[in-house]
């Protein structure tokens, strides 16, 4: 192939490429249909609301960009108490994204500790991996559970959360996800806050997909 036939190969990808990309912006994200988190079962497994749910502050929401939220405590039988938080994404494309409680907490006054993965086994669904730290602020010590969840996966890895993004929002025209955060008190040991962590996990991924789609 000469200079002449490669540079006229060459100048009909790039424009084919070009079409590609222009048709793909201008067809913009696919439309999923999902809840509202304000709606999210207050009764999940053993674990029941109390109290109301929390809000953030303007501050906090415009650095947060969430299209939608949910801050609640549940408690089982037993005075187990337990926060659960969901921050969901309906388009990543425009910069708005997740925040890993690894930058968050810090600047909070947590202190994260003791870093691990945690296997999450909601009945009759598919296993996955979650994050899990030993966080402490003051006299304050508390077990962490957290995952990404969107379009079909819950992921530990908020690098590869990203990169599943990125091929998704080409292959299905979605960039829509969320950070999924458990945090239980620890109150006679890690491995009993572990477990309610665990539990309420798992309890929770039953229902997610109805309000963080597959």
């Amino acid at each position: 192939m000469n200079a002449t036939a490669r540079f006229v190969l060459l100048l009909g990808l790039l424009l084919i490429g070009g079409i590609v990309v222009n048709a793909w912006h201008s067809l913009g994200e696919a439309t999923i249909k999902r809840q509202n988190l304000e709606s999210f079962p207050r009764q999940i497994g053993a674990w029941q609301q109390t109290g109301g749910d929390q809000r953030f502050d303007n501050a906090t929401l415009n650095v947060l960009r969430a299209s939608d939220y949910l801050l609640r405590n549940y408690r089982t039988l037993d005075g187990q108490v337990a926060n659960f938080y969901v921050g969901y994404y309906a388009s990543q494309r425009d910069g708005a994204t997740f925040h890993s409680p690894l930058n968050c907490l810090p600047g909070t006054g947590w202190v994260l500790t003791n870093p691990r993965r945690v296997t999450i086994t909601p009945s009759g669904k598919n296993s996955f991996v979650a994050n899990r730290y030993l966080i402490q602020n003051g006299d304050r010590q508390e077990l962490l559970v957290y995952w990404y969840q969107g379009r079909g996966r819950a992921v530990a890895s908020e690098y590869w959360g990203k990169v599943y993004t990125v091929l998704d929002s080409v292959r299905l025209r979605r960039s829509d996800g969320a950070m999924v955060r458990v945090t239980v008190p620890v109150r006679k040991s890690e491995a009993e806050a572990l477990r309610s962590a665990v539990d309420l996990s798992a309890a929770a991924a039953m229902v997610l997909p109805e309000f963080v789609p597959d």
